[in-house]
């Protein structure tokens, strides 16, 4: 039934261990991923402290740093598992948007993800890319919460 699996992941301890059920999962199904990052561009103005205590050019290397660290720690844990594997990363404002994009973009269809659960003030301020991606995905969404 799923072929063609995207994983988005920002690298945090939660996304980590979505991206290895999805591999888990994709093993057993027989299928490939996608495993995806993508960067918010630099904000003047942010509540995110890499950005407060960086300027552009330190946070842009250390975002796409970020990045390829855990895309190349996801690819090494596919390929441990026998599981093909692509990675690719993206930089833009509207995540989720990207995330919706990649996944039409690749025929996948099915998108793994993790929830922070954010919930209060936190969901309202910094909102939930899982909740915008279920909300305007139609491919099916499976959301890895611990």
């Amino acid at each position: 039934m799923f072929r063609n699996i995207l994983i988005p992941t920002d690298g945090s301890p939660l996304a980590t261990l979505a991206v290895d059920t999805g591999i888990a999962f994709a093993k057993e199904v027989g299928a490939k991923i996608t495993v995806f990052t993508v960067t918010e561009p630099f904000h003047l103005v942010s509540l995110d402290a890499e950005q407060l205590s960086s300027t552009r050019t330190q946070y842009e290397a250390l975002s796409e740093l970020h990045a390829a660290e855990t895309l190349a720690a996801a690819r090494t844990r596919a390929e441990a598992a026998g599981v093909p594997c692509v990675t690719d990363q993206a930089s833009t404002h509207e995540v989720y948007r990207e995330i919706i994009r990649k996944a039409e973009d690749i025929g996948a269809d099915l998108i793994i993800m993790a929830s922070h659960g954010r919930g209060g003030v936190g969901a309202l301020i910094i909102g939930s890319v899982t909740t915008k991606v279920l909300t305007h995905s139609t491919i099916p969404v499976l959301i890895y919460r611990k």
